[in-house]
């Protein structure tokens, strides 16, 4: 995908790019997403966390966050082996300002 077609996705990248601070951010994902769904974001982001950390097992991970093995995988996945890349951009950027 070409970063300056105007489509859909990203017209939502654009406006996730548009948000100034986290209440900005939290009223727009409450907005966008279910319950169910802001609660999947906060628990992937949470297992993206705990798995950077390096300390824990996918079990001890299931039981501090209640994800499934199978979403704790794919996390895993996508942190570790997938080109993206997303997860860590994020993590590292997030400790560099804390």
């Amino acid at each position: 995908m070409h970063a300056d077609r105007h489509t859909p996705e990203t017209d939502l990248y654009k406006a996730v790019l548009m948000l100034e601070n986290i209440d900005e951010c939290r009223r727009f994902l409450i907005d966008l997403l279910t319950p169910q769904e802001l609660k999947a974001l906060q628990e992937r982001w949470r297992v993206c966390q705990l798995l950077d950390q390096g300390k824990y097992s996918y079990r001890d991970i299931h039981k501090k966050t209640g994800a499934s093995l199978t979403t704790i995988g794919r996390v895993a996945r996508f942190l570790n082996e997938e080109h993206y890349q997303g997860y860590r951009i994020v993590l590292d950027r997030v400790k560099h300002t804390d």
